[in-house]
C-alpha cells in the first residue's frame, strides 16, 4: 500500500483517536508545538522520536495526566476532555508508563486491583486472582501474584504495569517505551501479546518507542515527532530505517566504531570469588571472579535476574558481599561505604535513573551536588559553594549536551535521555578510575545512546577501567574489549571481543555453555 493509499484509507474510516493542534509548554520548554495525531482502530500505531521530542508529554495529554495549553482530542469522532486519568480509563484508554507507577511494598495482586474500577467497597481478591491468572495464561505471562513488587526484576515489573492496564479494561492501550526494561525473550512475548490483542481482540495499541526493530515487528503506522512537532505520519512498510532515523534526528548519526585493541595498562579492578544475596534472600552471585584493566571496557551481558543487579550494587557498595573480595587499584574495598569508594575513584551509573540516580523534585544543581558534596572544591568547611556547584552543573549540561532551560529546573522536567546524560555527565566529570555502568543506554533513542557510548569510550581512552553491564548485545560488542555473560550468578565465559560473536554470547546468556566456541 502506497502512502497515498494509506492516507486515503485513513480519511475514509474515521480514526478511533485523534489529536489536533496539541500544544503544551513547561517552564522554559515548549514540549509540544501544534501536534496532530491520528490512530486507526485495531492497529499498532508507533510514535517515534528522540528523547525530549515530546512523545511522553503527548501520551500524558491523551491519558489526562497533563492538560494541554491548546488543541483538541477526539475519541471515535467525538470531542473529549480528560481532566484526569480516571476520565481516560472510563473511556477505555489505559497507559503503561516508562517509569514505574507501582507500590513497591505491596504484592503484585494488590497492585493490580489498586485503582481498578471495581475496587470499591469490599474486594473479592479470590475472584480477582482467578481473573488475573486467566489473563496471564492468555498472554503467556508468568508473574508471581503474591510476590512483593520490590522483589521483582525490572522485566516482571513492566509486565505488572501492562497487566494492570489490561485488567482495567483498556481498549486503547498506550505503551510508553514498554521494551526498555525487557530482555530479548520477554520482548518477543510482549510483541506476540500485542499482535494477539490487536488481531484477536480488536484492541488499539499506541506504542511509544525509539527501537526500529520493535516498530518493524508490530506497527502498521508510525508518527515521527521531532522537537515537539509531528514531522511525518506514514505506513511502516513504506519507510526505510535510514529514513526513519533521518526524520527522528534531523541529521545523520555518526555511530562509534569498534574499540581499538590498544595495549591494556595495569589492573584497576579485581573481583575475586564474589558472592551476594538478592532481595529475596537467595544467593544470586555465585563465585564471580574477573578483572578490569586501565584503558579497558569489560562488557557483561546477561538476561535479567542472573546476577547483574547484584554485581553492580556490590561493586558500588550498595549491597554487601556475602563472601569474596573487591579490590580497587590493589586496595581491598569489599566493606567500604559507597562514599569511600567514590573518594577512591569509583564511579557508578545506576540502572534506574529516575528513582536511584536522581531526585525528581531536586533541581539539576542539587542532583549534581549529590555526587559532589564531599569534594573539597565544592564543599568547604561543611558548606556547599553554590556558585561553584552551579558553574559545574552548567559545564556538565554543555559538555554532555543536556537539553534543559536552566540549571535550576527540577529533574522531573527532563526527558529520559537528557536525565541519563546528566547522570553520566555527573559521574564521568569526576574522571573516575573505575566506572561501573549498569544499563547506561536503556530506553534511550539512537542519538542519546550513541552519545553515552561515546563518553564511555572517552573514559576508556583516558585510562579508566569500565565495567559495562548491559542486556543489549549490539551495545556490548560495539564498545567492549572483552565480553562475558552471567548465567545464574556465574560467568559462563569472559573472552576478548574478537574471539567470539553475538550469537555465541547469546547462547551463553541462555546457559548454553556447550556452544561457547
Amino acid at each position: 500500500m502506497t502512502r497515498e493509499q494509506h492516507s486515503a484509507q485513513a480519511t475514509a474510516r474515521p480514526p478511533v483517536l485523534r489529536a489536533r493542534g496539541i500544544t503544551k509548554a513547561f517552564p522554559g520548554v515548549l514540549a509540544l508545538d501544534g501536534v496532530d495525531l491520528e490512530v486507526e482502530e485495531a492497529e499498532v500505531h508507533a510514535v517515534l522520536g528522540q528523547n525530549g521530542a515530546g512523545k511522553t508529554t503527548l501520551m500524558n495529554v491523551l491519558f489526562g495526566l497533563v492538560q494541554p495549553d491548546a488543541g483538541e482530542v477526539y475519541l471515535r469522532g467525538r470531542r473529549v476532555r480528560f481532566r484526569s486519568p480516571h476520565d481516560a480509563l472510563a473511556h477505555g484508554i489505559g497507559m503503561v508508563h516508562q517509569t514505574r507507577k507501582l507500590v513497591a511494598a505491596h504484592t503484585v495482586l494488590e497492585n493490580l486491583v489498586l485503582g481498578h474500577p471495581r475496587a470499591r467497597g469490599l474486594l473479592d481478591l479470590h475472584a480477582a486472582r482467578r481473573e488475573l491468572r486467566s489473563l496471564c495464561q492468555r498472554y503467556g505471562v508468568h508473574v508471581d501474584l503474591d510476590a512483593r513488587v520490590w522483589q521483582l526484576p525490572e522485566g516482571e515489573k513492566q509486565w505488572v504495569e501492562i497487566l494492570k492496564a489490561l485488567y482495567a479494561g483498556a481498549r486503547i492501550l498506550i505503551l510508553d517505551e514498554p521494551t526498555s526494561a525487557l530482555t530479548p525473550p520477554e520482548v518477543q512475548v510482549l510483541l506476540r501479546a500485542l499482535r494477539n490483542l490487536v488481531e484477536e481482540h480488536g484492541v488499539t495499541v499506541l506504542l511509544v518507542t525509539h527501537k526500529l526493530p520493535v516498530i518493524r515487528a508490530v506497527a502498521r503506522t508510525v508518527t515521527v515527532l521531532r522537537a515537539g512537532r509531528a514531522v511525518a505520519r506514514l505506513p511502516v512498510s513504506e519507510a526505510s530505517d535510514q529514513e526513519l532515523v533521518q526524520l527522528m534526528v534531523g541529521q545523520e548519526v555518526a555511530l562509534p566504531g569498534l574499540p581499538t585493541d590498544t595495549p591494556r595498562g595495569g589492573v584497576l579492578l579485581e573481583v575475586e570469588d564474589l558472592c551476594a544475596y538478592n532481595d529475596k534472600g537467595q544467593l544470586s552471585l555465585r563465585g564471580v571472579s574477573f578483572s578490569a584493566h586501565e584503558g579497558e571496557i569489560v562488557g557483561v551481558a546477561g538476561v535479567t535476574g542472573n546476577g547483574q543487579d547484584e554485581l553492580a550494587q556490590v561493586l558500588a557498595g550498595l549491597r554487601p558481599a556475602a563472601s569474596g573480595r573487591v579490590r580497587l587499584a590493589g586496595r581491598d574495598i569489599t566493606h567500604l561505604r559507597p562514599l569511600d569508594r567514590w573518594r577512591l575513584g569509583m564511579g557508578y551509573v545506576p540502572a534506574d535513573r529516575s528513582e536511584v540516580a536522581t531526585v525528581a523534585a531536586f533541581s539539576l544543581v542539587d542532583n549534581v551536588g549529590l555526587n559532589y558534596h564531599f569534594d573539597p572544591e565544592i564543599c568547604r568547611r561543611g558548606l556547599l559553594d553554590r556558585g561553584r556547584l552551579e558553574r559545574l552543573t552548567r559545564r556538565i549540561l554543555a559538555t554532555f549536551r543536556v537539553k534543559a532551560p536552566h540549571p535550576y529546573v527540577q529533574a522531573r522536567h527532563l526527558s529520559g535521555g537528557n536525565l541519563q546524560k546528566l547522570v553520566v555527565g555527573r559521574v564521568l566529570s569526576r574522571q573516575p578510575r573505575v566506572v561501573v555502568a549498569h544499563l547506561p543506554t536503556q530506553g534511550l533513542d539512537v542519538e542519546a545512546a550513541t552519545f553515552v557510548r561515546g563518553r564511555l569510550l572517552e573514559a576508556k581512552s583516558r585510562g579508566a577501567a569500565v565495567v559495562l553491564i548491559s542486556e543489549d548485545l549490539d551495545e556490548v560488542f560495539a564498545v567492549s574489549d572483552r565480553v562475558g555473560a552471567l548465567y545464574e550468578g556465574r560467568f559462563v565465559a569472559l573472552v576478548p571481543r574478537h574471539q567470539t560473536d553475538p550469537e555465541t554470547v547469546g547462547a551463553w546468556m541462555a546457559g548454553l555453555a556447550g556452544r561457547d566456541r
